[in-house]
């Protein structure tokens, strides 16, 4: 069997007869959505998992501006990743799809020890570019967690409940993340020895990499065992037809698979709409990664923080995430009856007073960590609201392209260029440099924002 045949979709199977389909349809969604969920989470368990070495291979003799350069190769290739696999995902099997693509990003994670053990600092030219290789195979595999669950959202929640339902979903990738800060603590101290012995400066390779790739495996098998591709191929009716939820656009064509030249150029690339919100992802995401990708590493450095301490801080601000993204999807939908560009607009200006906070009181530990919680609870909120606009903006057979625009955007520009590279370097000339660049993201983000509000009205 090819690729090509082991990712098909599965053929849509007749109707199930209509007394069965109300139950049948209430028990799969929940089963599908506790599938994504779950192997969202793992895509980040095995994520950014390597902004929480920089600080031990810091202390083994490796410098900030090379492993900014390494963690950048992750942002770019899932930049490029979730923009091409978007569209490979519209012509997927969810179901194979997303479990495949953990499972290849768990093994890359495993691998990222190879550089540090094999060739070590005496060898850093090679060790740095094997490290930038494999964190490249790491961020490839992960873009295949994205495209798949919006393939699944669109097909199995109608447009009207998606923004509450995609608000609930989105808190997977906080809870994935939020357990890598712990889980790099408590697996270094749990298993380190047993690999190490005496050689304590390396455990944090079993936390930080080999721990939670066993972890992630494991759930891809959970999700492959729940996940479903779309409600056809079921025996079930479409999610429109079921909840009798047509959107304005919607056509019988949006459950047919399309080809790559339609999704591209006839609801992709000429959607002025999209590219709006895609530059404002890339300024949210400079926000969001700027902040967690050297958390770690600025409060180990300038506040004495150990790694369970800055651990922990990292935990934080993506547990905090949670209520803040839910909390926000209720907002853009029941206050602001779908105005999602102006609820954007609110949480990114009150993440820049917290950023501020985080400036002007780093030498207040408690402080710092309030501020960590705060830009954490309101960055997510925008995060996930982008994606949510983007997948309104294209029919649901494009949906993982029109996602992936954005994505790519965000990851390529906001993170790989300027979170990881940028913010790498201008953090080696002092971080004062590095708060002005965020509020500046911040700004830029609402600028951008702003020119979908008249287009969002009269979508509406």
């Amino acid at each position: 069997m090819g690729m090509n045949e082991f990712l098909a979709p599965p053929a849509f199977r007749p109707e199930m007869p209509s007394e069965k389909i109300g139950p049948t349809y209430q028990r799969m969604r929940w089963q599908v959505f506790i599938g994504i969920f779950l192997g969202y989470a793992g895509f980040y368990i095995v994520r950014k998992n390597f902004s929480m070495a920089v600080e031990p291979l810091g202390r083994l003799g490796f410098e900030e501006g090379e492993l900014g350069i390494v963690m950048a190769m992750n942002a770019i290739a899932y930049a490029l990743s979730k923009f091409l696999m978007g569209s490979i995902s519209d012509r997927s099997n969810a179901r194979r799809f997303l479990p495949l693509g953990l499972v290849l990003a768990s093994l890359s994670m495993v691998f990222m020890m190879a550089p540090v053990l094999l060739l070590g600092v005496e060898h850093k030219k090679w060790a740095i570019a094997l490290m930038a290789v494999v964190n490249f195979l790491v961020g490839w595999f992960n873009g295949m967690g994205w495209p798949p669950c919006g393939r699944v959202m669109t097909h199995w929640f109608s447009q009207n409940e998606r923004g509450t339902k995609m608000s609930i979903w989105n808190c997977a990738h906080n809870v994935g993340g939020a357990v890598v800060g712990p889980m790099a603590a408590y697996g270094a101290t749990w298993f380190g020895s047993w690999f190490f012995g005496a050689a304590e400066e390396y455990y944090f390779l079993i936390g930080t990499f080999v721990f939670p790739a066993v972890v992630a495996m494991l759930i891809a098998l959970i999700a492959y065992l729940l996940i479903r591709d779309t409600p056809q191929s079921c025996g079930l009716p479409s999610i429109e037809k079921y909840r009798n939820d047509y959107p304005p656009a919607y056509s019988e064509e949006a459950e047919e698979t399309l080809s790559f030249k339609d999704i591209f150029f006839k609801y992709v690339l000429n959607n002025r709409m999209l590219w709006y919100i895609a530059i404002a992802n890339a300024f949210v995401y400079m926000v969001r990664y700027g902040c967690l990708d050297w958390a770690p590493k600025y409060l180990m450095e300038t506040q004495g923080y150990d790694i369970k301490q800055a651990g922990w801080a990292y935990f934080a601000y993506e547990f905090a995430a949670i209520p803040g993204t839910l909390i926000c999807g209720w907002l853009s939908d029941k206050v602001f009856k779908g105005k999602r560009a102006l609820t954007t607009s609110i949480f990114m200006a009150v993440v820049a007073v917290f950023i501020l906070l985080y400036w002007q009181f780093s030498d207040n530990p408690l402080i710092v960590t309030i501020s960590l919680i705060g830009i954490g609870f309101f960055i997510y909120g925008p995060v996930m609201l982008i994606g949510v606009q983007a997948l309104d903006l294209a029919p649901k057979n494009a949906a993982g392209t029109a996602a992936g625009l954005t994505g790519f955007f965000g990851y390529f520009f906001g993170t790989a260029i300027l979170a990881n590279i940028v913010i790498g370097y201008v953090s080696q000339a002092g971080w004062d440099w590095t708060f002005v660049l965020l509020l500046a993201a911040c700004a830029l983000s609402i600028l951008f924002t702003s020119f979908t509000l008249k287009g969002e009205k009269k979508r509406r």
